[in-house]
């Protein structure tokens, strides 16, 4: 016997639910901090979210993968570049994120803001070079 066709919907969404490092549930399970999914005005899934804390562990984990090492063992300019992309993913506004992510780089909480802090002085010169008309003779 074969199974049923997956809805379509589910279809689309799941590598964003995977992504995310959330679920599925059935609609009559969904609690009110879950994402409910309609398809022409009808339920027909739930998302339940990871909390945050998960979310930047499944983050870590991708990044990892990602370098094809443990992010501890990276050169000090592929850790700035880590921390550039946790920070724009909001890595930072977790409770503990920047215990967390020093950890799992292997370097101390020092460290992690010297490197935001860097990464906001770079942004800052680019937007000041985008910003800067040519001179003109």
């Amino acid at each position: 016997m074969t199974e049923p066709a997956e809805h379509p919907l589910l279809a689309a969404v799941r590598p964003l639910v995977d992504a995310l490092g959330a679920e599925f549930i059935a609609p009559a399970r969904a609690g009110v901090d879950d994402v409910r999914l309609a398809w022409e005005g009808e339920d027909v899934i739930a998302v339940r979210l990871p909390g945050l804390s998960e979310s930047l562990d499944r983050i870590l984990a991708g990044l990892e993968r990602h370098h094809g090492r443990p992010l501890s063992e990276l050169d000090r300019k592929a850790k700035q570049d880590v921390v550039r992309t946790l920070e724009m993913r909001g890595a930072f506004s977790v409770r503990h994120g920047v215990e967390t992510v020093a950890s799992a780089l292997g370097v101390s909480r020092f460290t992690i803001y010297n490197y935001v802090n860097h990464a906001n002085e770079q942004r800052a010169k680019a937007r000041v070079v985008e910003e800067t008309p040519p001179q003109g003779d």
